[in-house]
C-alpha cells in the first residue's frame, strides 16, 4: 500500500513513537528481569575482581530465592548471609586454618591476641573435619582432667563442634577465670564419650625442664616454642656442656609448637652454619629458606628426639630438620601434621581473613602438613602404660643412647 503526503508523515511519527515506547518498555522489562548478578550494584567485570570464567549466576539465583520464599523467620539478616557465604567458600578449600572473622569475631580476636585470658590449657586443631586435642599443657585443668592428645571434642557447653573451626572453638573455651566449661570428649580409639566440667584458670605455659639420667644422658623436655624458649634452651645446653654429657634426649611430646624463630634457633645448636632448617613454600612456588646459625658447641653428640601425636608445628620443624640430616633419631609416634603459615588480612575495616599463605617443608622437601613425621623407631604408648606410669618411648630412647656408639 502506498502512503502519500500528510498521511505518510503521520504514519512515520506514529511508527517512531511506537519504536521509542517499545524500546523503553523493553529496557525496563529487561532491567527488571536482569540476572541477580546484574542487580547487585557495583559488581562489574574487573571492578570487584570477579573472575570472567566463574559463573556466579547460581549464587545470586539462590540469594533471590531465599529473599522471595524463605519463611523460617520474619527478618533475614542479609549481611550475615554475606559473612556465611564467605566462610562457606573458605570451607570448600578443606583447610581448617583458613577462616573468616566477621565484625564481632574480629573484635574478639583482636582483643585476645593483645591480652591474657583464662582457659583450660589445651591446644586444639581440626583433623579430618573433627575438632581434636593436639596437646594438653602440663598442670592445667585439661591436663588434670585426663584429656589427651588425639581426643575429639564433640561439644563445648551447649554447642556441637561439627563444622566448627579451631578459632571458633578457642573463643568458646576461653572465658573468665573461675567460670565453668562443659566439654563432651571422645577419647582416642574409644567408643564411649566423657562429659567433663572444667574450671577456667589463667594458663601459665611451661617452657623447659631438664634432668640427667644414668650414663650421663641429658634430657631436655621442651613444652612449647614460646618467645623465651630459645634463651631457655641456650641455658639448658650450657648446663649440658658443663655436665660432660654427649648424649641428649629432646622430648617434644605434647609440644604444640609456637614461634618459628625459636625452632630455627634451637636447630642451630645441632646443624652446621647455612644448613636449611625449614622451607616455607608459597602459592607461587617461591620458597623462603630458614638456615642454621651453626652454634654447635659439641664435636660429637648423640641425639634422640621423642615425638608423638601431640608434637606439632614448630616441634615438627625441629624434629624434621634433625631427622633429614641424620643428626637425631626420632622415637615415639607419628606427629600431628600442622605445617602451614597463616596471615591475617583485613577484608574491610571491621572484618578480616586468616588465610594459609605457605606450607612448611623439611629440608628434604617433605610436607609436614600432609603427612606429619614418621619416627625412626615407632613406640606405641597405651593408656594402660600411662596408668602404670610406664614411659615406653623414654625407656627406648635411653636404651638406644646407651648402646649407640659413634
Amino acid at each position: 500500500m502506498e502512503i502519500r503526503g500528510r498521511s505518510r508523515a503521520i504514519f512515520i511519527a506514529i511508527t517512531v513513537a511506537v519504536i521509542v515506547v517499545s524500546f523503553a518498555l523493553g529496557a525496563f522489562f529487561g532491567y527488571s528481569h536482569r540476572s541477580e548478578l546484574e542487580k547487585i550494584g557495583g559488581i562489574k567485570n574487573g571492578a570487584s575482581g570477579k573472575p570472567d570464567d566463574i559463573d556466579f549466576e547460581p549464587f545470586w539465583n539462590a540469594w533471590a530465592i531465599i529473599g522471595n520464599k524463605f519463611a523460617g523467620s520474619d527478618n533475614i539478616d542479609r549481611q550475615k548471609m554475606v559473612w556465611g557465604a564467605i566462610q562457606g567458600a573458605l570451607n570448600s578449600l578443606g583447610d581448617p586454618y583458613t577462616t573468616f572473622f566477621p565484625p564481632e569475631e574480629k573484635k574478639l580476636f583482636d582483643s585476645e591476641i593483645k591480652g591474657s585470658f583464662a582457659g583450660v590449657g589445651m591446644e586444639i586443631g581440626v583433623r579430618k573435619g573433627i575438632l581434636t586435642v593436639i596437646a594438653p599443657l602440663k598442670d592445667t585443668p585439661a591436663y588434670n582432667a585426663g584429656i589427651k592428645s588425639g581426643d575429639a571434642v564433640l561439644k563445648i557447653d551447649s554447642k556441637e563442634t561439627a563444622g566448627m573451626t579451631a578459632d571458633e572453638a578457642v573463643r568458646l573455651i576461653r572465658g573468665e577465670r573461675g567460670t565453668k566449661l562443659k566439654l563432651i570428649i571422645l577419647p582416642l580409639n574409644k567408643d564411649k564419650t566423657r562429659e567433663l566440667t572444667l574450671i577456667r584458670d589463667i594458663i601459665k605455659i611451661p617452657i623447659i625442664e631438664t634432668k640427667k639420667e644414668k650414663n650421663k644422658i641429658f634430657v631436655i623436655k621442651l613444652y612449647s616454642f614460646a618467645e623465651n624458649s630459645a634463651n631457655e634452651f641456650r641455658n639448658s645446653m650450657r648446663d649440658m656442656y658443663f655436665s660432660g654429657s654427649n648424649k641428649l634426649i629432646i622430648d617434644l611430646r605434647g609440644n604444640p609448637g609456637g614461634y618459628l624463630e625459636a625452632a630455627v634457633d634451637i636447630a642451630s645448636w645441632f646443624l652446621d652454619t647455612g644448613k636449611v632448617v625449614v622451607r616455607e613454600k608459597f602459592k607461587s612456588g617461591e620458597e623462603q629458606l630458614y638456615r642454621s646459625r651453626g652454634y654447635k658447641p659439641f664435636s660429637s653428640l648423640m641425639i634422640v628426639v621423642l615425638v608423638d601425636k601431640g608434637s606439632a608445628s614448630a616441634s615438627e620443624i625441629l624434629a624434621g630438620a634433625l631427622q633429614d640430616y641424620g643428626a637425631a633419631k626420632l622415637v615415639g609416634e607419628k606427629t600431628f601434621g600442622k605445617g602451614s603459615v597463616q596471615e591475617l588480612v583485613d577484608v574491610t575495616n571491621n572484618t578480616s581473613l586468616k588465610v594459609t599463605i605457605a606450607r612448611w617443608l623439611t629440608p628434604n622437601g617433605r610436607s609436614i602438613s600432609q603427612n606429619g613425621l614418621d619416627p625412626d623407631v615407632k613406640v606405641d604408648q597405651t593408656e594402660n602404660d600411662d596408668t602404670k606410669g610406664i614411659d615406653k618411648a623414654m625407656a627406648r630412647a635411653l636404651e638406644i643412647l646407651e648402646s649407640w656408639n659413634k
